[in-house]
């Protein structure tokens, strides 16, 4: 049996190895996941983020502890910083989650950022869709958490879930700093902590400065949930809030263009990692963007100034 009919059949150990070839961009494996696509299946998809130190992974396995009471199939994939040497991930599945590693219905991966922006993994859109040919449904990826960066997690996501805490310099700089953008839901973590009143009452003046959509149009008005994750309280009002926003998307007709602007944007990111390949490898083009490179290296060109040289030169 091939290692996708396996992951069909929900085999841990074929997961555990599909998902070691799409970190590793193995194009043979990848060519095999793509014959896929068109039955792929298409969980829900959680988004959690928010600044270092909120809580995110606690938060994280109290929702799993709350989905498995429905009989769900939890997968997640944990996006974790890099290694600088390795360029693998410095936290790994032993370190998070624990208490689910012997449940066969929930499988959570580690992922290295590698560095990208957004502080999501290379490849993880296709760890989603590796998950979702494994049977899990809904799927949640947390990322590390590095504040406004993490706008990349909506793309990313049905819903967004942003994750804060009372009396942290990274929440306010997280607010000023317009994260709470993206959110279709707001978590206090650590609620029993002081400062959580003042976090709610600033957090929900944030969100009414938020742009509202022409009158007549569907409107979201992302809740505020308080939650202490390490006591296991506020998972459920959690859960019901996410529901909420996904009934929200459905019943208004909007999760297709949700996984529309998804599937554009998925599309945009192959295509720029595929052209900038081909700058740096192709018989034709490898040449040119040699010789723009070391105008710009010497001083003698700016690098706007090389890419549109480049481009003109490919006649592209």
């Amino acid at each position: 049996m091939d290692l996708i009919s396996r992951v069909k059949a929900r085999e841990t150990r074929a997961l555990a190895r599909a998902l070691t070839h799409v970190e590793n961009g193995d194009e043979v494996f990848l060519a095999a996941l793509d014959g896929e696509y068109a039955s792929l299946p298409h969980p829900e998809r959680i988004g959690i983020t928010g600044p270092p130190g909120s809580g995110k992974s606690t938060l994280t396995s109290t929702l799993i502890t709350a989905l498995r009471k429905q009989a769900k199939r939890v997968g997640v994939v944990a996006v974790d910083p890099s290694s600088p040497f390795s360029g693998g991930a410095l936290l790994g599945d032993r370190l998070r989650m624990t208490e689910h590693t012997l449940d066969d219905d929930v499988f959570v991966r580690s992922m290295a950022s590698r560095g990208r922006f957004g502080g999501l993994a290379i490849g993880s859109e296709d760890a989603c869709d590796v998950l979702a040919l494994g049977g899990f449904d809904p799927l949640i990826v947390e990322t590390v958490g590095v504040g406004q960066s993490e706008v990349d997690i909506a793309r990313l996501a049905d819903t967004t879930v942003v994750v804060l805490t009372p009396s942290a310099g990274d929440s306010v700089q997280a607010l000023k700093a317009g994260i709470m953008e993206i959110a279709d839901v707001v978590v206090i973590n650590k609620a029993d902590r002081d400062g959580a009143e003042r976090l709610e009452e600033d957090i929900k003046e944030g969100l009414e400065l938020r742009p509202h959509p022409p009158e007549g149009e569907p409107f979201w008005q992302p809740p505020v949930v308080r939650t202490i994750a390490t006591q296991n309280a506020g998972a459920e009002e959690l859960l019901t809030a996410i529901s909420s926003h996904r009934g929200f998307l459905t019943g208004n007709g909007l999760l297709a263009s949700v996984r529309k602007r998804r599937l554009e944007s998925r599309l945009s990111d192959l295509a720029g990692a595929g052209l900038l390949a081909a700058l740096k490898t192709g018989d034709r083009a490898k040449p040119a963007f040699e010789a723009v490179r070391g105008e710009v290296l010497a001083g003698k060109l700016s690098p706007r100034a090389a890419v549109k040289a480049l481009l003109n030169q490919l006649k592209l």
